[in-house]
C-alpha cells in the first residue's frame, strides 16, 4: 500500500491524488551545495551592505527572498533551480537579519544566537504539534512547505549569529571557527551511521551547523590579513561562490540526481529499514 507521504485527499475529486515531495534528495552533492550557499550568503550580504548601505540592502534582500519563495511555492513539485534560488536568497537575507540585530540595535551576538535558537525551537514545536512529523520526506502540502521554509530561515539566522559569536566575541577567529563547525557538522552523520541517531534529528542538527560552517570559511577568505583572513574581499568571494553553486545546480538539473520523489534517509543513505520506519512514524 502507498503511504500518506505519497498521497493526500483531493476533496473535489473524492479520491487520493499523487503529489511529488518538493524537497531534494539528501546526498553528498546536496550538502556541498548547501554549505556553498551559506558562504555565498555571508559574503554577498557583507558586499551589498557595504556598497548599497544597510537599509537598501536589507530591503532588496527581503524583496528578493519574497520573490524567490513565491516562485518556489508556485511549483507543485521539486524544481532544482527554483529550490536553490530560494535557498540562496534565504542565505543572503538570513545573514542580513542576524547582522541587523547586532549592528542596528546593538544586540550582542550571544543574545541574538539565543533569540534565533528560541525562534527555531518554537517553529519546530508548532510544526510537530500540527503535523506530527519534522521529516523533509513528507513536504507534500502547502502548510508543511511553509513550516519548512520558516525553519530554513531561522536556521540561517541562528547559524550566522552563532558563527559571528564564536569568531569575534569569543575571539576564536574565522578559520578556527570554520574548523570547529566542520567537526560539529560531522557528528550527527557519525551518530546516525554508527549509533542509530534518528534520521530527522540528525538532518536538522547538521542543517543548522552548515550555516556557521560555510560562513566562517567565507569570512576567512574575504577578511583582510589584519582580521586574520586571506584578504580576497567579499565581492570576489561572492562571485566565485555563485559560479560554483550555479555549476552544482546545473549538474543536479541535468543529471536529475536531486529528485524529491525518492525516499531516502536524512543523511543521504538509503537503507530500506530506516526509510520505511520514518514513513510509518509520519503516518
Amino acid at each position: 500500500p502507498m503511504s500518506t507521504a505519497e498521497y493526500h485527499h483531493d476533496a473535489r475529486l473524492g479520491r487520493p491524488a499523487q503529489l511529488a515531495n518538493k524537497m531534494p534528495q539528501i546526498t553528498a552533492v546536496f550538502w556541498i551545495t548547501k554549505i556553498l550557499t551559506t558562504g555565498m550568503g555571508e559574503s554577498a550580504s557583507d558586499y551589498f551592505t557595504h556598497v548599497l548601505g544597510r537599509g537598501l540592502a536589507i530591503s532588496l534582500g527581503g524583496a528578493g527572498l519574497a520573490a524567490a519563495l513565491v516562485l518556489q511555492f508556485s511549483f507543485r513539485r521539486y524544481v532544482v533551480w527554483a529550490y536553490w534560488l530560494a535557498i540562496v536568497m534565504v542565505s543572503v537575507f538570513g545573514t542580513m537579519a542576524a547582522d541587523g540585530l547586532h549592528r542596528l540595535l546593538g544586540v550582542p551576538f550571544w543574545a541574538s544566537t539565543a533569540f534565533y535558537a528560541l525562534a527555531l525551537a518554537v517553529i519546530f514545536v508548532a510544526w510537530y504539534s500540527i503535523e506530527k512529523t519534522l521529516s523533509i520526506h513528507t513536504i507534500y502540502t502547502r502548510r508543511r512547505e511553509t513550516f519548512y521554509w520558516a525553519t530554513v530561515l531561522a536556521t540561517f539566522a541562528l547559524g550566522t549569529a552563532a558563527g559571528d559569536w564564536t569568531a569575534t566575541t569569543l575571539r576564536i577567529g574565522y578559520l578556527a571557527s570554520g574548523i570547529m563547525f566542520a567537526v560539529i557538522f560531522a557528528l550527527p552523520a557519525v551518530a546516525h551511521w554508527r549509533f542509530g541517531l534518528n534520521a530527522t534529528l540528525a538532518f536538522w542538527f547538521a542543517y543548522v551547523i552548515t550555516r556557521p560552517f560555510g560562513a566562517s570559511f567565507a569570512d576567512w577568505f574575504a577578511a583582510s590579513p589584519k582580521r586574520h583572513g586571506l584578504g580576497m574581499g567579499t565581492g570576489p568571494v561572492t562571485l566565485v561562490s555563485t559560479i560554483i553553486i550555479a555549476g552544482f545546480v546545473g549538474y543536479l538539473a541535468i543529471t536529475h540526481k536531486a529528485t524529491g520523489d525518492d525516499d531516502v534517509t536524512a543523511l543521504g543513505r538509503t537503507p530500506v529499514a530506516v526509510g520505511d520506519a520514518e514513513l510509518r512514524d509520519d503516518n
